[in-house]
């Protein structure tokens, strides 16, 4: 995200502070039309060299991973507030080896789906709609297991059994796409035995935030796919993002969309593209798409609590299992968390042809995301390397928060951060 402040915004802050002799300030339309100044031919970055050393230092671990692991994919690296590097390595046509890829390339984010479901319903929690302690039978009456809640569902604590295997099992035509109320539908039907009681353990399982999309439409009584557009996407300006909306009682289309990047299996022969799957119509756990522009932008809005009060967005990164031993990794709302990277949060997906990774060191203020379009590739080791670094750090710097809102005509629901000490 590349935000360059001009003078004439500069002196738009000085007006609002200042008036002219007749005690009048000066109307937007006066300052619109005022030359814009690029600052950057005034001001000298004095971290420039550090940022290129940094991107030097971030490609060269890209590259490698390309060499040795056939990494096919788009990353963005970001620290202290900067973006560092964002670039694309390989093809997004891995049968005809064409179309170099492209940063802005959208892709199918799996399981970091989760985060995004995630923050709905701490926005509805916000709002007074939903109860993270209600039973959800209060939300979904029909619902034939009692003694879970919301928050159990956020933290992989309901014990509840995989939606998959029962689809697999029981839903009679596989070229037609099994939905969220089909789900919903088939655990009232068949009730599946559960994996454990409510609140035993912490279980991760995909059906848990495939039920909190099931919520965010009872409770808003609209699609979780319009309410994820208006009230999260269109609202911190993720221009590309949006949810997969199967077409309900129709024949899947052999493959996912088109404004997206396919996805491919790699196996021993050449690459193989990744066929529509039923269970694509299912939301919340997984079937988001996006890219990691606008991903970087999510972690910002996340970071200066744009979406939601800095209190109901801390929960997310709270532990969401009891502590018990010290080697013990824990899930928040949408959020993993491990003891071996103690000062991080992240969520990796992996869903039919694609994986992702999201990582987040909250000591030293680092972001990296990671989109690809295939089954396999490198693991997440050389990414942790990348976040843990510290042979080099960047002077803390701040993303111009007003800045963003007027240039591109957004307006936050919140500034939590202008209340921080």
């Amino acid at each position: 995200m590349k935000l360059r402040f001009s003078i004439y915004f500069i002196c738009i802050l000085l007006f609002f502070s200042c008036k002219n002799n007749d005690n009048e300030m000066f109307e937007q339309e006066e300052y619109e039309n005022w030359p814009k100044v690029n600052t950057d031919s005034i001001f000298i970055n004095l971290d420039k060299k550090k940022i290129e050393d940094k991107a030097a230092q971030v490609d060269k671990v890209f590259i490698k991973l390309k060499k040795k692991t056939s990494f096919n994919g788009v990353m963005l690296y970001a620290e202290k507030g900067r973006v560092v590097l964002e670039k694309s390595y390989g093809v997004s046509n891995l049968r005809t080896q064409k179309g170099q890829l492209k940063n802005d390339d959208v892709f199918q984010l799996s399981s970091v789906s989760k985060m995004f479901t995630a923050e709905a319903i701490m926005i509805l929690h916000n709002r007074g709609l939903i109860d993270y302690d209600a039973d959800i039978q209060t939300y979904i009456p029909e619902f034939p297991y009692e003694g879970i809640t919301t928050r159990m569902l956020l933290t992989h604590r309901s014990g509840l059994s995989r939606y998959e295997s029962l689809a697999d099992e029981h839903w009679p035509d596989k070229r037609k796409f099994f939905t969220n109320d089909d789900l919903v539908e088939y655990y009232v039907k068949y009730k599946p035995d559960p994996y454990t009681t409510p609140d035993r353990t912490f279980h991760y399982c995909n059906v848990n935030y495939a039920l909190l999309a099931n919520l965010v439409e009872r409770v808003t009584g609209t699609s979780f796919v319009d309410f994820m557009q208006h009230e999260i996407f269109d609202v911190i300006g993720m221009k590309k993002s949006f949810i997969y909306d199967a077409p309900k009682d129709e024949d899947m289309p052999t493959y996912l969309p088109y404004e997206c990047v396919q996805g491919y299996y790699l196996g021993r022969r050449r690459p193989r593209q990744a066929e529509n799957e039923y269970l694509n119509g299912v939301k919340g756990d997984k079937i988001m798409f996006s890219n990691v522009e606008d991903m970087y932008r999510f972690w910002v809005a996340v970071d200066y609590g744009l979406l939601v009060p800095d209190s109901i967005q801390a929960e997310a990164f709270k532990p969401g299992s009891p502590i018990r031993k010290k080697k013990q990794d824990n899930y928040g709302f949408g959020w993993r968390m491990t003891y071996k990277h103690p000062d991080c949060v992240y969520h990796f997906g992996w869903w039919k042809g694609y994986r992702s990774f999201y990582m987040r060191n909250n000591k030293e203020d680092r972001v990296l995301i990671v989109l690809t379009n295939t089954d396999r590739g490198p693991n997440a080791d050389e990414f942790w390397k990348l976040l843990e670094d510290n042979t080099s750090s960047l002077a803390p710097s701040s993303t111009n928060i007003h800045y963003i809102e007027y240039e591109e005509g957004l307006r936050f629901p919140y500034s939590s951060y202008l209340l921080r000490e």
